[in-house]
């Protein structure tokens, strides 16, 4: 197993003539948790999309999932490689039960059942999800509980790279403090964590080892935990200020084309 779980290099992707990623650089080693923060319309959920295989994007650049290239595979080849996305927008999978699901999931893998059923039990019970293992996926669950149960089929199927798109959005402070205590245990030397996220509340929560600032289509400046708290001072305007970073401040999304949002129904 190589050092690095998610090494990308020169990334970018565009929409057309729409350029949203300009050249992103990262590297998640295994047994990290990395934060990506940004403003609206900077890139963020882009990045995640491009790693997790969708069509809609112009790619070009290098990524690496355990040293393997992944730019080039299917959706489903890179679930099978390691790489697994924790949604913004869980979606509701009516008349198919979460624990029915990940016994699929289990056996696409090649698990016997004991050990899936051994992995769904001790998950189940870690996160507190047994009383929704026979319901439909995410069918009447809360914000908190959707966001809970994805962390717990992050459990169950333990990729090397977990893309957490902004799990915090929409949830109360209950709901981010539980879901934060789930992504602290989901911490390992097997997995590295990317958590793209807005704002820095659930850094209170959370210790990402290294937190990453995105600003139009670019990561512009990282550090340790503590650049949160200059993120609290200073806010993106600053940082892009500081920085002398000519994209506005709410990014990339300002130079787009009114049309663009009510045409492109994903989020950037």
């Amino acid at each position: 197993m190589s050092k690095l779980a998610l090494d990308i290099n020169n990334l970018e992707a565009s929409v057309g003539a729409i350029e949203i990623l300009k050249g992103v650089d990262l590297e998640v080693p295994f047994g990290e948790v990395h934060a990506i923060m940004g403003p609206n319309g900077s890139g963020k959920s882009t990045l995640c999309h491009v790693l997790t295989g969708r069509s809609d994007y112009t790619v070009s650049g290098e990524a690496l999932l355990d040293g393997e290239p992944l730019l080039d595979k299917a959706v489903d080849a890179r679930s099978r490689m390691g790489l697994m996305q924790a949604f913004q927008y869980p979606v509701e999978v009516p008349g198919v039960a979460l624990a029915t699901l990940m016994r699929e999931c289990g056996e696409e893998r090649g698990w016997d059942s004991d050990e899936i059923d051994g992995r769904i039990a001790e998950a189940g019970k870690r996160y507190d999800m047994d009383r929704f293992l026979d319901r439909s996926v995410n069918n009447d669950l809360s914000g908190g509980e959707k966001k809970r149960s994805e962390v717990f089929q992050m459990a169950v199927l333990r990729p090397k790279v977990a893309v957490l798109d902004e799990i915090d959005s929409g949830l109360d402070i209950d709901a981010v403090r539980e879901v934060a205590e789930g992504i602290e245990r989901m911490r390992g030397p097997e997995v590295g964590v990317l958590m793209i996220t807005h704002y820095s509340r659930i850094l209170r929560y959370v210790t990402p080892d290294r937190i990453h600032v995105m600003i139009g289509g670019r990561i512009v400046e990282s550090g340790g935990p503590e650049l949160s708290a200059r993120l609290e001072e200073e806010g993106y305007e600053g940082i892009r200020e500081r920085l002398g970073i000519e994209v506005p401040a709410e990014g990339v999304a300002e130079k787009r084309p009114a049309d663009f949002f009510t045409e492109t129904p994903f989020d950037l």
